[in-house]
């Protein structure tokens, strides 16, 4: 399996990438149930309902009207990541979510940054670039 560099990397809301995006991150876990009985020597288990969350972390650009300021705190997106790009085969990987936190950092001679949360809602989808 080839391993992948981050320079081409996009991440879009809706159908509008955002900008100046440095990072994103999703974390995709699963639940579970015991389902051990007696006579058994060893618990065991069962996966349950599976939820993700997501973060993207960039440089703040308020004029990025169709990226950056529809993630808006309480709102829900639509969105899709590409971890290596958006060339033919490359993977995209799609859902939606709602904004659940927002921040904007501002430090004395460095860039202004934000960083969103996101709390998936419902399952994410895996495919390829066509």
């Amino acid at each position: 399996m080839a391993v992948q560099t981050s320079a081409d990397g996009v991440i879009k809301s809706g159908a509008n990438a955002i900008a100046e995006v440095t990072s994103f991150s999703f974390e995709q876990t699963s639940d579970t149930t015991e389902d051990t009985v007696i006579g058994d020597t060893d618990r065991s288990y069962k996966a349950t309902l599976k939820s993700f969350t997501a973060t993207i972390e960039g440089f703040y650009d308020p004029a990025d009207t169709n990226g950056q300021e529809t993630l808006s705190v309480g709102s829900e997106i639509s969105f899709s990541i590409y971890p290596q790009g958006e060339g033919s085969g490359d993977v995209e990987i799609t859902g939606s979510g709602i904004i659940t936190g927002k921040t904007v950092t501002n430090s004395v001679g460095e860039m202004v940054t934000a960083s969103f949360s996101v709390q998936g809602n419902g399952a994410l989808t895996y495919g390829t670039v066509s």
